[in-house]
């Protein structure tokens, strides 16, 4: 299946083809510095909501008026690389490098996000499908496939969430599931904030307008018109903010490599439905026993299918 060829090796890690390979290698060569928070997710495992949430507690309910804010003001650390990490000093930063391969570090924070990973199978297959990789055609069950042999890029889902699932209870890791924030989110946002900082967790605490801003502004319908309008800056005719922007070579070669491919109005965009459940409408009995197969091989020697006990012993 040569078409599915979707990732290089490179440093251990497998690099999507449309990185450039110096700033992913320099990027896991960041020295993680006491202060930095990392938010580290699997590929569509609600990497986007988490930035939101995130983003909103910092600045205290406020939303970002800069469309470019979502590229650069909390950059991905193997996009962006090591030299442009170290010139602008981002308090906040995102990866999707599996624990083996990420800049750690106890004087740093880390929220792991991570989704069931039936939900997460249909949503990567969406972002492949529709987003600057070499595939043209591509059927779900040759994503399934893909998936449950572990060649994707950044490697194997259950690969990742064991690596992170060892550290859950680290003092400086938050582990939390995109159900879980689904399910509660104020309690969840409140648990994020008091992770991050005493002073945004009183934030919170002391003006409950703060807490209602933080859900408005990363509610789905609103990270999609958000996420719309980034995409659109990218896409745009007007490219003078490439010009204008120190970016690091990693930054151009992926938003040429976005516009190269074209942007596509159903499903190309970071935000399509942000449900649980919508697994059922792509799967089928074999392909549901393929991949209820591999999560008992896979996670036989732990409970980290206990996370989404209320979703699958039923289905």
């Amino acid at each position: 299946m040569e078409k599915m060829k979707l990732y290089k090796e490179v440093g251990g890690a497998r690099m999507p083809l449309h990185h450039l390979e110096e700033a992913f290698l320099s990027g896991m060569n960041y020295k993680a510095k006491p202060g930095n928070l990392f938010l580290v997710s699997y590929p569509k495992c609600g990497t986007t909501w988490m930035h939101h949430i995130v983003a909103l507690i910092l600045r205290k309910g406020q939303p970002s008026e800069d469309p470019l804010d979502f590229l650069l003001g909390y950059p991905f650390i193997e996009v962006m690389g090591r030299e442009y990490l170290e010139m602008t000093k981002p308090q906040v930063m995102k990866t999707h490098l599996p624990f083996s391969a990420i800049p750690f570090s106890p004087d740093s924070k880390y929220i792991y996000i991570t989704r069931n990973p039936r939900d997460c199978c249909v949503s990567f297959y969406h972002y492949i499908k529709y987003h600057p990789f070499p595939t043209v055609e591509l059927s779900f069950q040759e994503f399934l496939e893909a998936f449950l042999q572990g060649n994707l890029p950044y490697g194997d889902y259950f690969d990742h969430l064991l690596g992170w699932y060892e550290h859950k209870n680290d003092n400086n890791v938050h582990f939390v599931t995109y159900e879980d924030l689904k399910k509660d989110i104020k309690g969840e946002i409140l648990k994020i904030a008091k992770f991050v900082g005493e002073e945004y967790e009183k934030s919170i605490l002391n003006d409950p307008t703060v807490l209602e801003n933080v859900i408005r502004y990363s509610s789905f319908d609103y990270m999609k018109e958000s996420s719309d309008k980034n995409v659109d800056v990218l896409f745009g005719k007007d490219k003078t903010w490439l010009e204008n922007k120190d970016l690091p070579p990693g930054m151009i070669k992926l938003v040429q490599s976005l516009n190269k491919k074209g942007k596509d109005t159903e499903s190309g965009t970071l935000v399509r439905k942000g449900i649980v459940g919508d697994w059922k409408n792509y799967f089928n009995e074999e392909q549901l026993r393929l991949l209820n197969e591999k999560i008992e091989e896979r996670t036989k020697d732990s409970d980290v299918m206990n996370l989404w006990k209320d979703i699958f012993e039923n289905n």
